[in-house]
C-alpha cells in the first residue's frame, strides 16, 4: 500500500466514531443489582473493532500487563471471528471476562492506542468483554495446547486475580496446580469485593470453571497459616513450589473516636457481607447488615464508590462520597465517578471526617467534619490537604462506610520462617515475585498494595514463568 493510500485508508477509518456501550437508565437501576452496561451487540462489536488502525508497532500492548496480542484479538472480531478471538485472548490472559468489565483501560491498553492521540481510541475493553460473553454465551468448551505434564506440584494460596492467573498459566504448561483458598467461594477480591452491578458472580464463575476445566483443583476453606502453614505444603503435602497471592485484605481506620459505634463499617466488611454472603438477595438471603437512611462514605477509590452505590441499592435516601482532596485527585476510575454522580451520589469534597458522634444506643448519628484546602503535594506527588481552622461542622447520618484503604494481613508471615516482610508488612520479593524463602513466590497485592485486578494478573504471569522455570531446574 502507497503512503498515500494508506493514509486515505486510515483517515477513512478514524472518522468512524467510537461505539457507545448501552446502559440501564440511573433511576431504573438504582433499584437493582443488575449489571450498569449492557455490553455490545456483534453489529456494535463489528464497527467498533473496524476502527483498529492495525499499527505496525502497536502502542496498546505493551500497556497491557498480561500482554494480549491486541491487534491480533481486534482482527479475528472485525473478520466477525468472535470464537477465534476469544481463544487468542486466552492465550495470555485467563480473565477476559472479568478484564473487560473492571480492568482501568483508559490507564493501560487504551492509553497506548495511536487512535487515542487525535480520537477516541479504540475500546478495547469493551471488546474484550463482547468476545469473552459470546464465547461463553454460544461457544463450547475448547482445550487449548497443553505440554506433558511434568510431575511437578504447585499450591498457589489465594483465588484471586494473582493467584488464577498464575494457575491458568502453569497448568498450561503441564504442572500439577492447586488453589487454596480461605472463603467458602473462589474468586478472592473478584467475588467479595466488587457488587453485582459491576462484575455479575455467574462471569467470574464461569472465568473459574474454565480453568477447573483444564486441570485446575480447588480447595476452600482452607487457611494457609492456621489449617495449614506454608512449610507444612512443602513438608506433609509435597509441593515443589508455593506462590502466595492472597492480597491485602485487612481493613484501615481513621482512628478517630467514634469509630467503634454500631453503624460505622470498614468497606471490607460492608462489601463482603452484600457481595459474598449475599445480602443483595434480600429477602432470599437474610444476611444481617445495616441500611442506613444518610450514608456516609470516607473514601474516594473505586472501593469507595462500591459501596456507596451499594448502600443506595439497599435502600439509602442519601449517600455522601466524603473526600478530603478535590475531585482532581480523587483515585477512582472516571467511569466509576460518573455512574456514581448519575445515580445521585453527593460528593463532600475537601471534606475530612474528625470524629463520629453516637446517641444513647451506641450508634452512630452524625459525623463532625472540617473543609480542607490544598498546600504543596505530599510523598504521593497528590498536593497534600490542610484543615481550614475554624470550619467545623456536623454532617447528620445513621451509617458511615470507611473505605480509605486495606493494608497486608500479617497470617502467613507470622507462621512461615525465613519469609521477608517490609515494614509495612507486605512480603518482599525480586521483580519476578522470587520470596526470601526457597520455593516461594508471591505477587499482586501482598507484594505491591491495594492496586488493580489487571497488575495483579500481570505480576501472576510473571511469577508463573520464574516458577516453571524453577520447577525444571530441579
Amino acid at each position: 500500500m502507497s503512503e498515500k493510500s494508506e493514509h486515505s485508508h486510515k483517515s477513512k477509518k478514524e472518522r468512524l466514531p467510537r461505539q457507545p456501550m448501552p446502559e440501564q437508565p440511573p433511576k431504573e437501576r438504582i433499584h437493582n443489582f443488575k449489571e450498569v452496561p449492557f455490553g455490545y451487540s456483534p453489529e456494535q462489536a463489528l464497527a467498533e473493532a473496524s476502527r483498529c488502525l492495525k499499527c505496525k508497532k502497536p502502542g496498546c500492548v505493551p500497556s497491557c500487563p498480561v500482554e494480549v496480542d491486541i491487534p491480533g484479538f481486534i482482527s479475528l472480531v472485525a473478520e466477525g471471528k468472535f470464537f477465534e478471538a476469544a481463544a487468542k485472548i486466552r492465550e495470555t490472559n485467563s480473565l477476559p471476562a472479568v478484564c473487560g468489565r473492571v480492568c482501568p483501560q483508559e490507564d493501560q491498553c487504551e492509553s497506548g492506542c495511536v487512535l487515542g492521540k487525535k480520537w477516541d481510541p479504540v475500546a478495547i475493553g469493551r471488546l474484550e468483554r463482547f468476545v469473552a460473553d459470546y464465547d461463553r454465551l454460544h461457544g463450547s468448551f475448547q482445550m487449548p495446547p497443553m505440554a506433558s505434564p511434568t510431575g511437578k506440584r504447585v499450591a498457589v494460596v489465594g483465588s484471586g486475580p494473582a493467584g488464577l492467573t498464575l494457575a491458568g498459566d502453569l497448568i498450561k504448561k503441564g504442572h500439577e496446580v492447586t488453589i487454596f483458598e480461605a472463603l467458602h467461594e473462589p474468586g478472592g477480591v473478584l467475588i467479595y469485593g466488587i457488587p453485582e452491578f459491576r462484575l455479575p458472580k455467574e462471569i467470574v464463575k464461569a472465568e473459574v470453571n474454565y480453568l477447573q476445566k483444564l486441570g485446575v483443583r480447588i480447595e476452600t476453606d482452607v487457611v494457609v497459616g492456621k489449617t495449614l502453614t506454608v512449610d507444612e505444603l512443602f513438608e506433609e503435602e509435597g509441593y515443589n513450589a508455593v506462590f502466595l497471592g492472597v492480597g491485602a485484605g485487612l481493613p484501615v481506620f481513621m482512628n478517630i473516636p467514634g469509630e467503634n459505634l454500631c453503624g460505622v463499617y470498614s468497606a471490607n466488611e460492608y462489601l463482603t457481607r452484600s457481595n459474598l454472603m449475599k445480602a443483595y438477595l434480600f429477602p432470599d438471603y437474610d444476611t444481617p447488615i445495616a441500611v442506613g437512611r444518610n450514608v456516609v462514605v470516607l473514601g474516594a477509590g473505586n472501593v469507595a464508590m462500591d459501596s456507596a452505590r451499594t448502600a443506595l441499592r439497599l435502600g439509602a435516601e442519601t449517600v455522601r462520597i466524603v473526600y478530603r482532596r478535590s475531585r482532581a485527585e480523587m483515585p477512582a476510575r472516571a467511569e466509576e465517578i460518573h455512574h456514581a454522580e448519575e445515580e445521585g451520589i453527593v460528593f463532600e469534597l475537601l471534606t475530612n471526617p474528625v470524629r463520629f458522634l453516637g446517641d444513647d444506643r451506641g450508634w452512630v448519628k452524625a459525623m463532625e467534619c472540617v473543609r480542607m484546602e490544598l498546600g504543596e503535594p505530599d510523598a504521593s506527588g497528590r498536593r497534600r490537604p490542610v484543615p481550614i481552622p475554624g470550619s467545623e461542622f456536623i454532617l447528620e447520618t445513621d451509617m458511615a462506610i470507611v473505605a480509605i484503604g486495606t493494608t497486608a494481613n500479617p497470617l502467613i508471615p507470622s507462621t512461615t520462617s525465613g519469609l521477608e516482610t517490609n515494614k509495612w508488612g507486605y512480603i518482599v520479593t525480586d521483580e519476578t515475585g522470587r520470596t526470601s524463602k526457597k520455593g516461594v513466590w508471591a505477587g499482586g497485592d501482598i507484594v505491591t498494595g491495594s492496586a488493580t485486578v489487571i497488575l495483579a494478573m500481570g505480576a501472576g504471569r510473571k511469577a508463573a514463568r520464574a516458577i516453571d522455570e524453577y520447577l525444571m531446574s530441579l
